[in-house]
């Protein structure tokens, strides 16, 4: 079966490179698939999960927005963020999600920028979501 190489990339690091046979992206107008020899596309990413699958193993990645070139024998990412599901802090999440709620409940203080707050608890909110499924999938061993 053909493959296609994913490279996703954050301004500090790869974060995975690998070939893979299917790429599921959070996409501005939906999920997208892209499978091997998929026709070039530039799209932005808005916040999601980001699925991988080789075979039958799945890999999951957080992006929380950036941009997605595709090309016939490769996929781009180049993230804002992006971050392994098994790296999620799911207790550091919660507290940004508290965080943002406090500083929305705030909104009329002349100090909170309530855009960078909603956006922030969109982040959390996917980050929680996206590690509690993935964390249940999984069987502890």
């Amino acid at each position: 079966m053909a493959t296609i190489k994913l490279d996703v990339v954050t301004a500090e690091k790869v974060v995975y490179s690998d070939d893979v046979d299917i790429v599921i992206a959070p996409g501005i107008e939906g999920q997208l698939g892209i499978l091997p020899q998929h026709s070039p596309l530039m799209t932005m990413l808005q916040p999601g999960e980001l699925i991988a699958r080789k075979g039958s193993e799945e890999f999951s990645l957080v992006v929380s927005g950036g941009f997605l070139e595709v090309r016939p024998d490769r996929v781009i990412v180049l993230a804002d963020s992006a971050e392994r599901t098994e790296e999620i802090d799911i207790a550091r999440a919660e507290e940004a999600k508290s965080r943002a709620e406090k500083r929305l409940e705030e909104k009329y203080a002349p100090e909170t920028d309530n855009a960078r707050a909603e956006a922030a608890l969109r982040r959390s909110l996917i980050r929680l979501r996206v590690a509690t499924r993935r964390r249940r999938r999984r069987p502890e061993l």
